[in-house]
C-alpha cells in the first residue's frame, strides 16, 4: 500500500507551507526535511503562547526557514510564491468556537486570506501543485439526503429507534452543508481554489481532515475541539472527565502525523490532480470511547455526564475509498496506539498540561 518513493519527488524542491508552525503545519515542515525538501512556512504565531510553539512543537521565530507574516500580506505571499515550487496551503483561523465568535475574523482569514494565496498561485507558472487544507467540518450534521426516498427514510428512522443515532459516513460526493461559520469558509476555499486554479490550468487537490490529534497538541482554553488532548490533560491531572451528551459524539481520528503524509501524498500524487480527497481512518469512535481509552492509561479517571453544548455536532467518519485510490495510501496509527503515544508524550513534557488548566479547576 505504501509507496515511499512517491513522495522522494519532492527532495530538493522549496515548499510553501502557510500556517507551518501550527500544529499540523509543523508536522508537514519535519516530514518535507526529512524527504530532503525546503519547507518555508509563513505564520503569524499568534495562535499559541511562543513557549507552545518553542517548547512543543519545536519552532522559532528565528529558523532561517520561518516567515513571520500574514497570508493578507499579497506582496509577501507573492514574492514567497514565486520562490517555490509546491504551496500547501493549511494557515486558517481554525478554531471553530472563534470562528464562531468572531465571523469577520474567520471571513479576514480564511478568504480574504485564501484568495490572496490563490492570486500568488495563479500568477506563477512555477507551482507543480497547491494543496487548499479543508475540513469534515463542510460535510455539516450529514442530515439524511434529500434523495432519500420515503422508504429508505423509513428504514433509517426504524434503524435509529433500535440502536439509537447512526453516525453518517462522510463520502467526498456527499452534498455540502456546513453548520458552522469555520465550515463555511472551508466549503468556499474549496470552490475558490478549483475556479481560480482551473482557470489557469495550475494543478490543485483538496485534503478535508477529520479529527486530528496526536503529540504535541495542547489544549487551548474557550475551546473543546480537541478531545484527546483535553481528556489526557484532565486524567493527567486527576480531574474528572465530562462526557457532553454523555459522550455519544462520533468522530473519526486520525493521528497529526497520518494527517501531514496524507497532505504530502496528496501533493505529488499524480491521481490527485483536481481531486478533492477525505484524509481519515474509516473508523468511528464515540467521545466515551476515547475517554475509556484515557482511563486505561488512568485508571483512577472519573465521567461526569454532561449537556450537549448547541452546535457540537454528532459527527460522523470518513468515506476511505477514494483517499485509497487516489493517494496509494491509508492512515497508519489506530486510535488505541495514539491516544498511548499521546499519554506518554504528555508525561514525558510536563508543558504539555498548561498551568492555566490547573489554575481554573483550583477556583
Amino acid at each position: 500500500m505504501h509507496h515511499p518513493s512517491d513522495l522522494a519527488v519532492l527532495a530538493g524542491s522549496t515548499v510553501l507551507v502557510t500556517g507551518g508552525t501550527g500544529l499540523i503545519g509543523s508536522r508537514i515542515t519535519i516530514q518535507l526535511r526529512a524527504l530532503g525538501a525546503r519547507p518555508v512556512a509563513l505564520c503569524t504565531m499568534n495562535a499559541y503562547p511562543e513557549h507552545v510553539y518553542a517548547d512543543l512543537f519545536g519552532v522559532h521565530a528565528s529558523d532561517p526557514d520561518v516567515v513571520l507574516g500574514d497570508i493578507r500580506d499579497t506582496a509577501l505571499v507573492r514574492k514567497l510564491v514565486a520562490e517555490s515550487d509546491y504551496v500547501i496551503h493549511t494557515a486558517a483561523l481554525a478554531d471553530v468556537a472563534a470562528c464562531t465568535r468572531e465571523p469577520l475574523a474567520a471571513i479576514d482569514t480564511n478568504i480574504a486570506g485564501t484568495q490572496s494565496v490563490l492570486d500568488a498561485v495563479a500568477a506563477t507558472d512555477r507551482i507543480r501543485r497547491m494543496v487548499f487544507v479543508s475540513s469534515a467540518s463542510v460535510y455539516g450534521d450529514g442530515n439524511p439526503e434529500e434523495t432519500d426516498s420515503p422508504e429508505l427514510l423509513t428504514m433509517r428512522q426504524l434503524l435509529e429507534s433500535v440502536h439509537g443515532r447512526i453516525p453518517p459516513q462522510f463520502h467526498e460526493f456527499t452534498r455540502r452543508r456546513p453548520v458552522s461559520v469555520y465550515g463555511n469558509t472551508k466549503a468556499w476555499g474549496e470552490e475558490q481554489t478549483a475556479l481560480i486554479l482551473g482557470q489557469v490550468g495550475t494543478s490543485y487537490a483538496t485534503v478535508r481532515y477529520f479529527s486530528v490529534y496526536g503529540e504535541p497538541q495542547t489544549v487551548k482554553p474557550n475551546s473543546h475541539s480537541w478531545v484527546v488532548a483535553w481528556f489526557a490533560a484532565r486524567a493527567h491531572l486527576g480531574l474528572p472527565l465530562h462526557l457532553n451528551g454523555g459522550g455519544r459524539q462520533v468522530r473519526d481520528m486520525v493521528h497529526v502525523d497520518d494527517i501531514a503524509e496524507g497532505t504530502l501524498r496528496a501533493l505529488v500524487s499524480p491521481r490527485a490532480h483536481t481531486e478533492t480527497v477525505n484524509i481519515g481512518t474509516g473508523i468511528p469512535t464515540s467521545v466515551r470511547q476515547v475517554a475509556e481509552l484515557i482511563r486505561e492509561h488512568y485508571p483512577r479517571t472519573t465521567f461526569l455526564d454532561a449537556p450537549l453544548p448547541a452546535g457540537d455536532p454528532l459527527g460522523g467518519y470518513a468515506a476511505t475509498r477514494r483517499m485509497e485510490n487516489v493517494l496509494g495510501w491509508k492512515p497508519n496509527v489506530t486510535v488505541s496506539q495514539g491516544v498511548a503515544r499521546y499519554v506518554n508524550w504528555l508525561r514525558n513534557t510536563p508543558a504539555a498540561a498548561p498551568g492555566w488548566l490547573r489554575e481554573s479547576t483550583a477556583a
